[in-house]
């Protein structure tokens, strides 16, 4: 028998104990998932304060029925988060929300879970303002063949939106996120995820305080239109356009006076 023979060949035996190990894996990382998700939001929510002690290591591995090395994780990532800060002697205290990495993801969204704060929608809409723009008009210069068919895709869905064929939410929210990719930008790319997760609550609110069912596809064509023709001028106003429509309507609804 050759060499390479014995090398590629495993028994029934091997095959089952690896696919065991890589279902304890899975396993592992979705229990941590889970807890970094259940703690997170009770943190956000003040079920634990700022400056109190948190659960300790063993309350919390008989909470979650879960092992040592999975919680260790799971505060590893709380931490990484700025929820929490790991003291010796001092155990682990959660951190007040000036400490929060608010461009996280995960963060946002526990934030924007607990009771509803349309300061919280300005501000990241304020955020959209001096990003969104920018990124049109770099997708207007730079964007690929791909990139600008996402673009006329994502307006695609709108426009069948309307006709009640597609999700309206999941196409405006495409929209944005192609031209954010289409940018070219490394550091706008990374606010994808960011702007994914508050637009789901946003758009919403927005259409709501305007009295639409949905955004207008039309508007939205219009910058994907400037985008495609390559007007990085035109794209990045009418995105601007867009957004400060956006701005407007929740700063009435926040009972806030204009800004610049």
């Amino acid at each position: 028998m050759l060499k390479s023979d014995k090398i590629t060949h495993t028994d029934a035996g091997d095959q089952s104990s690896i696919a065991d190990d890589v279902r304890q894996l899975d396993d592992g990382r979705n229990l941590t998932a889970s807890i970094v998700n259940d703690l997170g939001l009770a943190i956000v929510t003040q079920t634990y304060r700022p400056g109190e002690p948190f659960p300790t290591e063993a309350e919390l591995c008989l909470s979650y029925a879960a092992s040592r090395p999975v919680l260790r994780e799971a505060v590893k990532m709380l931490t990484a988060k700025g929820l929490l800060l790991a003291r010796k002697r001092a155990g682990t205290l959660v951190q007040p929300e000036a400490s929060w990495n608010l461009l996280d993801p995960d963060v946002l969204r526990w934030m924007l879970q607990r009771a509803f704060s349309i300061d919280l929608l300005i501000d990241f809409t304020e955020i959209r303002m001096s990003i969104e723009p920018r990124a049109a008009s770099l997708a207007a210069h730079s964007a690929s063949g791909p990139q600008r068919r996402a673009i006329i895709e994502a307006i695609d869905r709108m426009f069948a939106a309307d006709r009640g064929e597609e999700d309206a939410l999941e196409a405006d929210i495409a929209f944005h996120i192609a031209v954010l990719e289409a940018s070219n930008n490394r550091f706008m790319r990374q606010f994808t995820g960011l702007a994914e997760t508050t637009l789901r609550f946003s758009i919403r609110r927005t259409n709501e305080y305007k009295g639409v069912p949905r955004a207008s596809a039309l508007d939205h064509k219009k910058v994907a239109d400037a985008i495609i023709g390559g007007r990085a001028q035109l794209a990045g106003t009418l995105m601007s356009e867009l957004i400060r429509g956006a701005l407007d309507l929740l700063l009435v609804a926040g009972r806030h006076p204009p800004r610049p």
